[in-house]
């Protein structure tokens, strides 16, 4: 029970500058409500490892749309605008990482590896100013790994351990980036009791998760 914290106190825990991965596909896995709180409470500065930056009201869009963002580590921005004109205008820095690259890099951070190697990108601008090895022939860029000061996942069911369960695509980015953060915050549509979710659908073990927000109330 002592990981049940709200919304709230969450998005308290986080500060100005802090380095965030944030679940997500296009919005799809990415925890609605704390985005809401971490605009309400203006969290200015961060840096965001994310697939995306969802579009404008939406998802990682609104932490965007209120300037909260200083660098995006994204695999692309072209669904939304308002990210590429920060970029342009010099107030947001971007950098595109491939998107498999992007996964693996995090899985790197997670596993305590010192990098990956990879084919993407030699010859083209992507492998500017990086450091490349030469492997039985071939060329490789070293691509490092990407860690976290908090991961924002989003779940379709928690225990009160700590455990989740991601739905289809939802799962995405979020069982690497649980690994790959110094905390993280799981917002859940569903809280249930331990026990409730089979040990085999359990995606992201309670270890690793370190608080839950409560599930929203409604009126009536």
């Amino acid at each position: 029970m002592g990981k049940i914290v709200s919304v709230e106190e969450a998005a308290a825990l986080i500060p100005e500058d802090a380095v965030l991965m944030i679940g997500g596909f296009m919005g799809v896995g990415t925890p609605s409500r704390l985005m809401d709180e971490i605009v309400r409470q203006r969290r200015r500065g961060l840096t965001v490892i994310a697939n995306d930056t969802a579009r404008p009201g939406q998802g990682i869009g609104k932490l965007v749309d209120a300037r909260l963002v200083r660098r995006a580590i994204v695999s692309h921005i072209g669904t939304n605008p308002e990210t590429q004109r920060q970029m342009i205008a010099g107030e947001m820095e971007v950098d595109l990482v491939p998107q498999g690259t992007l996964a693996e890099r995090v899985r790197a951070g997670g596993y305590g590896l010192g990098g990956i190697l990879t084919a993407v990108g030699i010859g083209t601008i992507a492998a500017q100013d990086k450091q490349t090895l030469t492997v039985n022939g071939e060329t490789f860029l070293l691509e490092l790994p990407l860690k976290a000061d908090f991961a924002l996942l989003n779940a379709k069911r928690a225990d009160y351990r700590g455990n989740l369960q991601y739905a289809m695509t939802a799962r995405n980015f979020n069982p690497l980036m649980a690994m790959a953060a110094a905390t993280v915050i799981a917002e859940a549509e569903d809280i249930v009791p331990t026990g409730v979710i089979p040990p085999d659908s359990v995606d992201t073990p309670h270890v690793l998760v370190d608080r839950i927000i409560n599930k929203e109330r409604h009126d009536g």
